[in-house]
């Protein structure tokens, strides 16, 4: 369904929405260059948040229901502890991730942003992921490109795993259902790749698709915050985002299970490993 929002509207949520985030920088920063947060454990023992996800995201909301009340909101912490997700409607839609890679956050790596996206008609429109930590500002609308602090980026051009450097979320073998089928696929991608790579951050790891630093990037089971903008920024530098089981299956940002890549073909070797990786069943991970 193509998105009915004017060009002049839609120039008026990014406007409004860059500078909602460029002032939640502060509020990031404060919490980072502390020597010693608190910090506070969510539903499971590694899920943490901060009083500065909280306030970030809060700003967020208040500013931008302020100006624009037909908006919906889909927020990590504003959902934290809810069971299911909301439907994603046609209406405005901010899906908002105040800081993606918290833990990071916690201990200082500079692996972390906030993110920040907006769908209409069910479609991205807008992606805004902004890390005060490394002062990346990734900005990206719907047909108009992708930038890294204002100048255009593309994605890689890699077309070969061999050649490729992967991007691999295997920090989410803490968790024990997850955990046989994130180490086969770790092992496979791993294997062939000319290097893998785990930030910790589903959104840094699409913003760095985008500016071509990671040539893929492979992840599932996470929500959507945590790649609706950085799916957006892939798109718009010239990059592919597949479902994790392939392109017969479309790929949804409520259920984010994804391939990302500079390059179509390098994404089909990247599904391939994985559907690979899937059938493994001899395996020492206990």
């Amino acid at each position: 369904m193509a998105s009915s929002v004017s060009e002049s509207k839609l120039k008026e949520y990014y406007d409004v929405a860059l500078d909602l985030v460029i002032k939640c920088g502060a509020i990031f920063e404060e919490g980072y260059n502390k020597p010693k947060l608190e910090v506070m454990v969510k539903d499971a023992f590694f899920d943490f948040v901060t009083v500065y996800d909280r306030r970030i995201e809060e700003t967020l909301i208040t500013g931008l229901s302020s100006t624009f009340p037909e908006s919906h909101f889909i927020g990590e912490e504003s959902l934290a502890g809810s069971k299911q997700l909301p439907e994603l409607t046609d209406a405005p839609t901010w899906i908002i991730d105040p800081i993606d890679g918290t833990t990071n956050y916690i201990h200082r790596l500079p692996h972390c942003g906030i993110s920040l996206a907006l769908t209409i008609n069910k479609q991205l429109m807008l992606g805004i992921i902004y890390n005060p930590a490394a002062n990346e500002l990734f900005t990206a609308r719907k047909g108009e490109g992708a930038y890294l602090n204002g100048k255009p980026i593309q994605a890689s051009k890699a077309t070969t795993i061999a050649s490729a450097v992967v991007g691999n979320e295997v920090t989410l073998m803490n968790v024990p259902r997850w955990r046989d089928v994130c180490l086969k696929r770790a092992y496979k991608l791993g294997s062939h790749a000319a290097g893998t790579r785990c930030l910790a951050s589903a959104a840094m790891s699409l913003a760095y698709v985008a500016k071509g630093t990671l040539d893929t990037y492979h992840v599932d089971y996470l929500k959507p915050w945590d790649v609706a903008a950085g799916v957006l920024l892939v798109r718009e530098a010239g990059g592919v985002v597949h479902n994790t089981k392939g392109t017969e299956h479309e790929f949804n940002v409520m259920k984010p299970n994804l391939v990302a890549a500079g390059t179509d073909q390098l994404a089909q070797a990247v599904i391939e490993l994985i559907k690979q990786a899937d059938q493994i069943k001899d395996y020492i991970f206990a």
